[in-house]
C-alpha cells in the first residue's frame, strides 16, 4: 500500500518506478496506491489499474473567499485577524463552538501572527504556535484537552502529516514554504510560493472531520481557478545528486530509462551526475557507463547529502572526523540557535560566545 501518494515525496516516486518494473516478474503482488488529492487517470494509466472511489466519512465544509486586497489594509495578519473575528460572531450565532486552524508558511509568519492576535485579546481564546522546530513539550499541547476556543498556528506540517483535533474552521492565505533546488545558484531554497488546488483542498478537508466545517480562504475564487492543480513533484525540484547515488548504490540502472511518473529535467540529471564524478563517487567507462567507486558506494550508505558525505570520508582519512562530524551536522539541520522573540538580546550574547570572526565552521565548532 502506498498511502498519501498525491506527496510525490522521492520516496513515493522511486517506489511507484521500482513497482512498475518489478509487478511483471512478481504477479502474486497486489498493490494498492491511496490518496484524497490525487490525478487518478495518469496513476491508473501507469499501473494500467482500476479505479475505485471510496467516499470518506467527512462533514461538509463552506469555502468563502476573502481575497485580502478587499480587506481594510490588504495586510496577511490583517486579513487573518478579520478572518478570525468573522468565524467566533458565526459560532456565537449557531455556528457551533470550534477550534481555528490558520495555515502559515513559516516560523517566523507564526510567531508574527501569535503576538498581533494576542493583542487582539480575544475572548476565552487560547492561542498555539505549531512549527518544526517547537520544543516537544509545546508541540504536545495541541493534543491536551482544553475548555474555550484554540487558535492554532501551523505551517503546512498540519496539511496531511499530522491532524489537529477539533479543528472546525480553517484560514488559508493560500501560500506555503516550497523547496526548490536553483539550477543557476547550486543552492536548495526554500520560496514562499502560491499552493497547488490540491493542497488548498486538502488545507479546506482540515475542518470537516468532526462537525460541519468552514475555510476561509484569503484569496479569490479567480486566483484559485488559475493555480496548478497539484503540487510539482520532488524529483522536478530538488537537487538530483543524492537520487543518483542512491539509484546506482540499489542497481536501479539509468535514471533515463527509469519509469517515473514525470521524469525529471535533463539539466538537473547532468549537474547531479557532474557533482558525483567531481566528488569522486562516480566514474565514466565508454563499455560500462557511469560506475559507483569504492568512495561513491560508502558515501551511499551515509543519510546526508552527497557533499556533505565526501567532507565526512575526508576527515576520516585526514584524522579530523569528530571535529567535522560537528560541522557537518550543524550543516545538515536547520540552525540550531534558538532566538526567542521576548529574549534576543540575551541570545544573542549567549551565541557571542562561540563567534570565530574568520570562520563560520570554527564557530559551529
Amino acid at each position: 500500500i502506498i498511502d498519501e501518494a498525491h506527496e510525490r515525496s522521492l520516496s513515493i516516486d522511486f517506489l511507484l518506478g521500482y513497482l512498475k518494473q518489478l509487478l511483471p516478474r512478481r504477479p502474486d503482488l497486489k498493490v494498492i496506491i491511496t490518496s484524497a488529492t490525487i490525478d487518478v487517470e495518469r496513476f491508473a494509466a501507469m499501473f494500467d489499474a482500476p479505479i475505485i472511489e471510496v467516499s470518506g466519512r467527512t462533514y461538509p465544509v463552506e469555502i468563502r473567499y476573502r481575497p485580502l486586497a478587499e480587506s481594510d489594509s490588504g495586510d496577511l495578519l490583517e486579513g487573518i485577524a478579520e478572518a478570525v473575528s468573522e468565524l467566533i460572531s458565526t459560532s456565537s450565532t449557531g455556528g457551533g463552538e470550534g477550534d481555528i486552524l490558520v495555515f502559515l508558511s513559516g516560523e517566523r509568519e507564526i510567531r508574527d501572527a501569535a503576538e498581533f492576535l494576542a493583542g487582539r485579546r480575544y475572548a476565552r481564546t487560547e492561542i498555539l504556535p505549531l512549527y518544526g522546530r517547537l520544543a516537544t513539550g509545546d508541540q504536545q499541547k495541541i493534543f491536551t484537552e482544553h475548555s474555550g476556543r484554540r487558535i492554532v498556528l501551523a505551517t503546512n506540517v498540519a496539511e496531511t502529516s499530522l491532524t489537529v483535533p477539533g479543528i472546525r474552521y480553517v484560514i488559508d492565505p493560500g501560500l506555503a514554504r516550497v523547496s526548490r533546488f536553483s539550477q543557476r545558484l547550486k543552492v536548495q531554497r526554500l520560496p514562499i510560493e502560491p499552493i497547488s488546488q490540491a493542497s488548498a483542498a486538502q488545507r479546506a478537508g482540515r475542518c470537516g472531520r468532526v462537525a460541519d466545517g468552514i475555510c476561509i480562504r484569503l484569496y479569490s475564487e479567480e486566483d484559485f481557478d488559475g493555480r496548478p492543480e497539484f503540487t510539482d513533484p520532488e524529483i522536478q525540484r530538488t537537487n538530483l545528486a543524492s537520487v543518483l547515488l542512491q539509484m546506482a548504490s540499489l542497481d536501479l540502472g539509468e535514471i533515463r530509462d527509469f519509469p517515473f511518473l514525470d521524469p525529471p529535467d535533463s539539466r538537473a540529471v547532468s549537474d547531479g551526475l557532474n557533482l558525483l564524478r567531481e566528488l569522486g563517487a562516480l566514474s565514466s567507462t565508454p563499455r560500462q557507463g557511469e560506475r559507483l567507486t569504492k568512495v561513491g558506494r560508502r558515501m551511499s550508505t551515509l543519510p546526508t547529502d552527497p557533499r556533505l558525505a565526501r567532507m565526512l570520508l575526508a576527515a576520516d582519512q585526514l584524522g579530523c572526523l569528530a571535529d567535522v562530524l560537528v560541522i557537518v551536522a550543524a550543516m545538515s539541520i536547520q540552525d540550531p540557535r534558538e532566538r526567542p522573540l521576548d529574549h534576543q538580546q540575551a541570545a544573542d550574547e549567549k551565541h557571542r560566545r562561540f563567534v570565530q570572526p574568520d570562520s563560520d565552521f570554527l564557530s559551529w565548532l
